[in-house]
């Protein structure tokens, strides 16, 4: 008879991925559906970056290649290092992997032992806390207040702190809640990090172009360099270049860490697909034009659908500083019952009625750790968006 192994017993499937699958099969069946779930740009990848992968191909660069990147890639991503955020690292302090999920495992199986803790401030992407489980730690969460826009506390940082801490994970700006930190709130969180020299961060950077108004990114090691030789500073090419099925992520930090991560891959994924490095040193090396344009659209699109939620019964939504993601408190709602009979418990039961009455698919608050919200992505188009939103606020009016 079929087991499960222990570890993975200790993990929940994706709820961000199952709310996708869910909003597909229903398409499939004939529903009019407007996916609201996915975090994945609606724009194409550049043509520039398409030409460097067929020329790959067509060049024969298509066979095994380092396990951890290609040196071409690895100089790439220390020139961006360098030229975006004021960082220097060398071809050895690069990891190359296939995807971001990819950096953020390979980091976790390379240096938790059972029972080590990991910091995740909520709301967290759903992934974090499974890969901790997943790599036999312990997650160990700080809410955080949408009053205080999302962002974690130092004071519940340093709280949450023990001696079996052994990283932070820091997601800025943030999937779900779009929480950018500014320089003079990572300079109070690094503060509290000096304090505890046994604690390493794991920096995602992931949604670092997606920012907007006057908002200024920085990271953590270069507000801190005091923290430089124990942050794993990870990015990718996924979102800003919109390249989600591309695969790749990439991160830079400390060579034994580098080289521990790498041992993990040797034995696992080895390397990332071929085709999609040289794609990546395009996106990376290549023109950077169309990303403020880019996210100036997004910006618009943001502020659509935080005017139209604030104008729906019971919701109240924050309008965040990056990402493509914005977190509507659904409480005024909770108790509250729709036409049909059925009762509003939680966030849950908010997504789960939203769908089936009006077909917008969300993600519930429960999934990323910090209830009763829900996650919109509005990597769609205008017109979409705001059809949803009127279906969202026509299902709002309905409950009593």
């Amino acid at each position: 008879m079929f087991s499960e192994s222990a570890n993975l017993r200790r993990v929940k499937p994706s709820a961000t991925t199952a709310a996708s699958a869910k909003a597909r099969a229903l398409r499939a069946a004939g529903r009019d559906i407007i996916s609201l779930d996915a975090g994945e740009p609606d724009f194409d990848t550049p043509d520039n970056i398409k030409e460097a992968a067929i020329r790959a191909i067509r060049e024969g660069k298509t066979k095994y290649t380092d396990i951890d990147g290609i040196p071409e890639l690895k100089a790439a991503i220390c020139a961006k290092f360098a030229r975006e955020n004021g960082l220097t690292y060398k071809p050895s302090q690069v990891n190359v992997s296939p995807g971001g999920k990819p950096v953020i495992f390979n980091a976790m199986m390379a240096t938790l032992n059972p029972g080590d803790e990991v910091i995740v401030p909520a709301p967290y992407w759903v992934s974090y806390p499974d890969m901790v489980l997943l790599a036999g730690g312990e997650p160990v969460f700080v809410a955080t207040q949408a009053e205080t826009g999302f962002k974690v506390d130092p004071a519940a940082l340093e709280a949450a702190i023990t001696p079996r801490t052994r990283w932070l994970i820091l997601n800025s700006p943030s999937n779900p809640s779009g929480a950018a930190y500014t320089r003079a709130e990572l300079t109070a969180i690094a503060a509290v990090l000096l304090r505890h020299p046994q604690v390493w961060i794991l920096t995602d950077d992931m949604y670092e172009h997606m920012i907007y108004g006057d908002f200024e990114f920085t990271t953590i090691a270069q507000v801190e360099p005091a923290l430089y030789d124990r942050t794993l500073t990870m990015n990718g090419v996924s979102k800003a270049y919109a390249m989600t099925g591309w695969r790749i992520g990439y991160a830079a930090g400390p060579e034994p860490l580098i080289n521990a991560m790498r041992k993990v891959m040797s034995q696992s994924t080895s390397n990332p697909t071929s085709i999609s490095q040289y794609a990546a040193v395009e996106a990376l090396n290549g023109t950077q034009a169309f990303i403020k344009p880019n996210a100036k659209l997004f910006e618009g699109r943001r502020d659509l659908v935080v005017s139209m939620l604030n104008q729906a019964a019971g919701l109240k939504c924050p309008t965040p500083e990056g990402a493509f993601y914005v977190y509507p408190s659904c409480e005024g709602l909770i108790g509250k019952t729709t036409p049909g009979g059925a009762v509003i418990s939680t966030d849950a039961d908010f997504a789960s009625e939203l769908l089936e009455a009006e077909g917008v698919s969300v993600v519930f608050g429960a999934a990323f750790g910090l209830s009763p919200f829900f996650r919109i992505s509005y990597a769609t188009s205008n017109a979409l968006l705001e059809e949803a939103c009127t279906r969202i606020q026509r299902f709002c009016g309905s409950l009593k």
